[in-house]
């Protein structure tokens, strides 16, 4: 199978490449055109015109999220939905069969309301970066091919080793003896192990029996910030120091973080005690599996381990 995919140097193309080389053909797309491993040539995004056939076409490339705010608005939709439009409009004039695109949860909904998030849920983005992904899936919607399958895919946070995110910093911490103070807030989180990416993709690749549509994409349970913390606590042999401070206390002290600037302010407090569940019953459906190849905590500690 001859593979393009786009984003070739991320975390996740990279993790793809190792998964997928020895099965595949690989060809990538990147705004760098370095030579890499398992690829046979990657092209820059002013080469569209040289790119080969191939029989599917994986889009990873994007503008990450940024927690703090601090990337322009435009960048997101200049490279989010210009960048999709580009690739998608280059699949529907070629041969190719499939096409992936890794949009977002975020692309749903910045917040659940209720139990957990489907693929049923109205899009209500919040900020520009889940508006990017929702208007560039809104373009694939809109221009889907006959004879052709396309997948939108929407996973939850992707972590797995050689990853540098949230579950990075929150090791740290953890690692440095730092107390966790929000330990009253047992929220309730989904991942998605890079392990189970793969899987998804490989049965994407190989079946045709799987039809155009939207998929949520994440492990099969969700864990709180504790368990994460605990999980830490476990692989250094020490004891997690899991703070219960009164939650009016902590709601005292976000409101005072909103007048006075400091890093704990309640939307801040919102994203870090909210729940954020997510179903991934219609792409297991979708597969004909019963669970993900990975559960959630072995997935994670593989992460965490390779934080050492």
């Amino acid at each position: 199978m001859n593979i393009l995919i786009t984003g070739i140097h991320g975390f996740v193309g990279s993790n793809l490449i190792t998964a997928y080389k020895s099965q595949h053909t690989i060809y990538g797309l990147d705004i760098i055109s370095l030579s890499k491993e398992g690829v046979v040539t990657t092209y820059a995004w002013n080469d569209l015109d040289k790119l080969p056939e191939v029989d599917i076409i994986i889009h990873l490339a994007g503008k990450a999220h940024d927690t703090k705010n601090q990337t322009n608005s435009e960048s997101y939709f200049e490279i989010n939905t210009g960048l999709t439009q580009k690739i998608y409009d280059l699949f529907l004039k070629s041969d190719a069969r499939k096409f992936v695109f890794f949009s977002s949860v975020k692309a749903a909904a910045d917040t659940v309301i209720g139990e957990f998030l489907t693929e049923e849920v109205v899009p209500k983005p919040k900020g520009p970066y889940g508006e990017s992904k929702i208007a560039a899936e809104n373009y694939i919607l809109q221009n889907l091919p006959k004879n052709k399958e396309v997948y939108i895919l929407r996973p939850c946070m992707i972590h797995g080793p050689g990853n540098k995110g949230n579950l990075n910093l929150l090791y740290k911490l953890v690692s440095n003896g730092i107390p966790w103070p929000l330990g009253a807030f047992d929220n309730q989180r989904s991942f998605c192990s890079i392990d189970n990416i793969i899987m998804v993709l490989q049965g994407l690749i190989l079946r045709d029996d799987i039809h155009t549509g939207i998929y949520n994409v994440c492990d099969d349970k969700a864990l709180s910030t504790n368990d994460i913390i605990r999980l830490i606590a476990e692989l250094k042999d020490s004891t997690s120091r899991i703070w219960k401070m009164p939650k009016a206390i902590i709601h005292l002290a976000a409101r005072m973080g909103d007048i006075l600037g400091l890093p704990l302010n309640t939307e801040r407090l919102q994203k870090l005690t909210e729940n954020y569940v997510v179903s991934n019953k219609k792409i297991k459906k979708a597969l004909g599996i019963q669970s993900m190849q990975v559960k959630a905590s072995e997935g994670l500690i593989k992460t965490l381990k390779s934080f050492r």
